[in-house]
């Protein structure tokens, strides 16, 4: 018994000092590596970083909305006549243009009914050819004595009543073509036929108003679209002005799914003559030529209306903006000719993912940091990397976020440096700006 709870003891034992050899040896295989990662971080040697030059563009100023595509007409094509549906002419999703045949009925019935009718008036007319002869006999007979005046009377009055008659036979004539006419079922607009509503051989009937096929015209195509109603003083003055120059209607865009590609542009045709006070918002609706069929009835699209230029402006890359804390929100930092940088404050104007207006703080020709970020302070030396190196291997020895990013498949990261989008400094690591 003794004997047992002595060697449980003695494993115990080097259990223990075996573990307190491995956290040993661990911790100093970790603390190098933690020293020179400080080592890095305190480095005071040129920061590599990526640079862009400050340029003077025109900015175009958009309103972003979400419209829905709808098309420019829409047919419901219907029988007009009751009858067998013999054929159906079309194939489904078919380009046709106004009066392509799309169906037939069976004309039979309507056929012998416009035979009659143009029998009814061959008959009528030799009875009124045959008044008409009697009527010039009567006339000479009267001057004559031969018969009395009423009789003449009489056969003017029959041959006007044969007159009504003929006219009558032909307005027959005429509504029996229309309905012989009908049943060729043709296309009322130029556009896409649908889905096939009703086969051939079915009964279809002018009442029921059946529905055979759904012509739409998408070539052009309409969208409606949304935008706040605190623009629309903005949306009419741009109207204005371009009907002063004679620019015609304004541009809209509609954008791809990335949001950023243009796959239509179209002409901003009218503003609703009301706000929707539930929502808010003004309804607008455009007409896009859709050459590329890009755009199909019932589509959600983001919008995008061209309501201003901004000419001969500074423009730099959104990511070279930093935000830092009030008075000097907005920041940049600048490459001085020694190769170091300062801390600039600058204003911001129009801005998107890619570019932004600077009104005040920046020249043309200014070069500006766009990568690198994360060691940078006001006067710091600092040397200028190509943009390949900052999208492949980064120059800076330190993982910037971009780089994580790309390595590890697009996922976020913790950096300072957002990828692809604007980068923003901490407002508590902020430096004071320079104006």
């Amino acid at each position: 018994m003794k004997a047992g709870f002595r060697r449980l003891l003695g494993i115990l034992v080097v259990g223990a000092v075996l573990a307190a050899v491995g956290l040993s040896l661990y911790g100093r295989g970790q603390g190098p590596q933690k020293k020179g990662f400080a080592g890095r971080r305190d480095a005071t040697g040129p920061v590599s970083v990526v640079a862009a030059t400050a340029q003077t563009a025109d900015v175009p100023v958009y309103l972003d909305g979400v419209g829905t595509t709808k098309a420019l007409n829409t047919a419901n094509v219907t029988s007009l006549v009751d009858g067998t549906l013999l054929s159906v002419d079309y194939v489904e999703g078919q380009s046709v243009k106004q009066g392509d045949v799309l169906a037939r009925v069976d004309p039979v019935t309507y056929q012998a009914a416009l035979d009659q009718a143009i029998a009814k008036k061959a008959l009528d007319e030799a009875q009124l050819a045959n008044a008409k002869r009697d009527l010039v006999r009567y006339t000479n007979l009267v001057k004559t004595n031969a018969i009395a005046p009423q009789q003449l009377d009489t056969q003017k009055a029959l041959v006007s009543q044969l007159e009504a008659q003929v006219n009558l036979d032909q307005g027959a004539i005429d509504n029996a073509a229309a309905y012989l006419k009908w049943c060729t079922i043709t296309s009322p607009i130029d556009g896409r036929t649908g889905i096939r509503l009703v086969d051939k051989g079915n009964v279809v009937h002018a009442a029921s108003a059946t529905t055979i096929v759904v012509v739409t015209q998408i070539q052009p195509i309409a969208m409606l679209f949304t935008l706040p109603q605190q623009q629309l003083g903005r949306i009419n003055s741009a109207i204005a002005s371009a009907n002063t120059a004679g620019a015609g209607p304004l541009v809209v865009e509609a954008l791809g799914g990335d949001n950023k590609t243009v796959v239509d542009r179209g002409k901003l045709q009218v503003v609703n003559n009301q706000v929707d006070q539930t929502t808010g918002t003004i309804q607008l609706k455009a007409e896009f030529p859709n050459a590329d069929l890009q755009l199909w009835p019932g589509q959600f699209v983001n919008v995008r209306l061209l309501v201003d230029t901004l000419h001969d402006v500074v423009t730099v890359p959104s990511v070279a903006v930093q935000r830092g804390p009030p008075p000097n929100t907005n920041f940049v930092y600048v490459v001085q000719p020694d190769n170091t940088v300062s801390v600039r404050a600058v204003g911001v104007g129009q801005q998107n993912e890619s570019q932004t207006v600077i009104t005040r703080g920046l020249n043309t020709g200014d070069r500006v940091v766009t990568t690198g970020f994360t060691q940078l302070a006001d006067k710091r030396s600092v040397t200028i990397a190509p943009a390949q190196a900052a999208e492949g291997a980064p120059a800076d020895p330190e993982p910037t976020a971009n780089s994580e990013k790309a390595a590890n498949g697009g996922q976020k990261s913790g950096g300072a440096d957002k990828a692809g989008g604007k980068r923003r400094r901490s407002s508590d690591a902020a430096p004071s700006a320079t104006p």
